[in-house]
């Protein structure tokens, strides 16, 4: 009799995983696949080098190429960016002023490299800003700045695609990415935000947008690009060879929020 109950209990709760497995792959569609752990794990390890300055206040993106690595600083004081040596990390110049003047920076969002050259995004002043190293290679000087399209939405993250082309993800919620040339200009948007929060995406899709907040990368030697929710919810993985779409959404499922005064800020899933 007890072994008859706990097969039962086993049945279902097999049945009740399928279920409702089968129920969230209806919700999401059929590209959409849930994961409580990867097939394979790669463990990165690293030295702690202890950097002989005291200009760095929050740390918070590192870039290296070559013999030259750039730290984003975050919170910087005067800079929100430092040129080091690679790899002792020898201290050369800072970048990126701060200040309100045409030549100085409101923001710093993400710095990239990018055939010898560096770009930086200010998303208060709406700008992209194109660096090149001196002479020596030992500083770098502003060749451009970029006026980014009205179009664009407070642009958090992008990635360089190609010479003419930038990826930025599109926080007004009507798609996922925008295609933007470097002139500023938006060449195409395409996709949306794969939430199954049917009333967000119909009522509230800039709010979502926000909670759904992305950083996005690009990896030209495979043609594969990738966002991640800030917290890692979701994975969105692009086969630009193929143009195959892949969503993985982890155990705790994607980014709940709630919207307080028009924003969309962390908090029960739903609106």
């Amino acid at each position: 009799m007890a072994s008859e109950l706990v097969l039962k209990y086993h049945s279902f709760i097999f049945f009740f995983f399928l279920f409702s497995c089968g129920t969230k792959q209806r919700e999401y569609g059929e590209n959409v696949y849930f994961y409580i752990d990867f097939p394979h794990e790669k463990e990165l390890k690293g030295q702690v080098i202890e950097l002989d300055t005291a200009l760095l206040r929050y740390p918070f993106r590192i870039r290296v190429e070559g013999d030259r690595a750039i730290i984003m600083d975050l919170h910087g004081m005067d800079h929100y960016g430092h040129l080091f040596q690679y790899p002792s990390f020898r201290y050369l110049s800072s970048f990126g002023k701060r200040g309100e003047s045409p030549s100085e920076m409101l923001s710093m969002e993400n710095i990239r490299f990018y055939n010898h050259n560096i770009w930086t995004l200010d998303a208060n002043k709406k700008e992209l800003n194109q660096l090149g190293f001196s002479s020596s290679g030992d500083s770098l000087l502003r060749d451009d700045v970029v006026a980014l399209d009205e179009e664009i939405l407070r642009a958090l993250d992008f990635a360089i695609y190609n010479d003419t082309t930038l990826i930025i993800p599109d926080y007004s919620g009507d798609n996922r990415l925008c295609w933007v040339h470097r002139n500023g200009r938006i060449l195409n948007k395409t996709g949306s935000i794969p939430s199954a929060n049917r009333k967000a995406l119909q009522n509230a899709r800039p709010a979502l947008a926000q909670a759904w907040r992305s950083f996005v990368d690009y990896n030209p030697h495979n043609n594969i690009m990738a966002t991640a929710t800030q917290l890692g919810e979701v994975l969105e993985i692009y086969n630009l060879k193929d143009s195959t779409y892949i969503v993985r959404i982890g155990e705790y499922g994607e980014p709940g929020f709630r919207i307080a005064e028009g924003y969309g800020i962390y908090g029960n899933n739903g609106v």
